[in-house]
């Protein structure tokens, strides 16, 4: 992929939007375009370096945009929070899975987008658990499986959130690369 202006003002244009989508009020919980770009640019981008950006700057523009506002007192969500790095580590674990993508594949893309999701879910639930996070009643959950599972129950409104959210965004992300590309290639035909 030879990298020119259009696909960096494309790839910054794409951070902007998902970050700010992210902070926007009201929006559903968990729904956000964060995995679906992690798979989408495990899966496009050659150069696999460069595919953990895409994710990662979203991640980042967004939560200094959170702390920004948490500052200001406009939001009541601070944007750098203990245990936000490992937040990170898993964007990078989901940009590996979107590695297995085939990225003409709408069953292969589904899948991906299934398995992302869960995968986040159980590995982000898992860390709030063991790291002592708090339940409804303020107190951490007991290190049990009982409070193991009820600390992934109260994240399942998240995870209902985050499912719908990358099927839809992968759907406008793959599905838009497949329809540029192939106006691309009808269009160099012409020329």
């Amino acid at each position: 992929m030879k990298i020119d202006k259009s696909i960096i003002a494309s790839f910054v244009l794409l951070v902007v939007i998902a970050s700010l989508y992210r902070i926007m009020p009201g929006r559903p919980l968990g729904f956000a375009p964060q995995i679906a770009m992690a798979l989408f640019s495990g899966s496009i981008i050659k150069d696999k370096k460069f595919s953990f950006l895409l994710p990662l700057l979203s991640m980042l523009v967004s939560d200094v945009l959170y702390e920004v506002l948490y500052r200001m007192h406009i939001s009541g969500i601070a944007g750098f929070y203990e245990g936000q790095l490992l937040n990170y580590v898993l964007f990078i674990a989901l940009t590996t899975i979107g590695f297995k993508i085939n990225k003409e594949n709408v069953l292969h893309i589904a899948a991906g987008s299934l398995v992302g999701t869960i995968s986040y879910f159980l590995l982000s639930n898992f860390v709030v658990w063991i790291g002592g996070g708090l339940a409804i009643n303020n107190l951490p959950y007991a290190k049990t499986w009982d409070g193991l599972m009820t600390c992934m129950t109260a994240g399942l409104p998240f995870l209902k959130g985050s499912l719908y959210a990358t099927l839809f965004f992968s759907a406008i992300l793959f599905g838009g690369y497949y329809l540029v590309n192939r106006f691309s290639v009808r269009r160099q035909a012409i020329a």
